[in-house]
């Protein structure tokens, strides 16, 4: 179908009618608002306008499904987020294409947020190990300075959590999900001297010093 130009004499001008999504209109009017919708998806750490939360895309895996026609390809991404405070979770999302599948993972990542508390804000409160499958991970605690000691997915999730001096190691299967859900359930078993005081009815100060103590004694045995 031939597209014709038309010119208007000045002064009979008429407003520009934006179309309605994909049923035809103004291509300017449909497909435009359209593509800006869909640009705004996009890469970047506040896809949803939320400045708090900082993610970090794992993994990404194509597959592509053979039929008659040639070939159907489909991703799948796995993305953790985290607010840099003590919150952090992951999601998973597939989608036909690529940028689809990181914003719904991001979406579902949001949606199961953890708090992990931390001590000082910079490390973990004690050492800890998380498993999942195949994926095992030893966390440890560390002295300031000491910066994120680990590697792969386990370093992008200590990250968005908001850890500054850490050593984690991986003892089992290098597969990003395995690795990422063994660290958050090395994560679900960090407690505070706060709980801790709590559930048996102390002071957290008696918990602070009781720890103090008994690092005394330890590096006194090193010694």
């Amino acid at each position: 179908m031939a597209i014709t130009e038309t010119s208007t004499p000045p002064g009979d001008e008429q407003p520009q009618r934006r179309g309605r999504g994909r049923g035809g209109g103004n291509r300017e009017g449909g497909g435009g608002d359209r593509g800006r919708r869909d640009n705004n998806r996009g890469g970047g750490n506040d896809r949803d306008g939320d400045n708090e939360f900082s993610d970090k895309l794992i993994a990404i895996n194509r597959v592509a499904k053979v039929v008659k026609g040639g070939k159907n390809f489909a991703f799948a991404a796995l993305v953790v987020v985290g607010d840099k405070k003590g919150r952090v979770g992951f999601g998973h999302g597939k989608a036909r294409e690529g940028p689809e599948a990181i914003r719904k993972a991001t979406e579902e990542a949001k949606k199961s947020l953890i708090r992990v508390a931390l001590r000082e804000g910079r490390t973990l409160h004690h050492d800890g190990e998380g498993r999942h499958g195949a994926g095992k991970v030893m966390l440890r605690s560390a002295p300031p300075g000491t910066g994120i000691i680990a590697g792969g997915p386990m370093r992008a999730v200590l990250e968005v959590l908001g850890v500054q001096d850490v050593v984690a190691k991986s003892k089992g299967s290098s597969n990003p999900y395995n690795m990422v859900r063994a660290t958050f359930d090395a994560f679900k078993g960090q407690t505070s001297p706060r709980h801790i005081a709590n559930r048996r009815g102390l002071k957290v100060a008696d918990i602070i010093s009781r720890r103090k103590d008994g690092a005394g004694q330890a590096e006194g045995v090193e010694g």
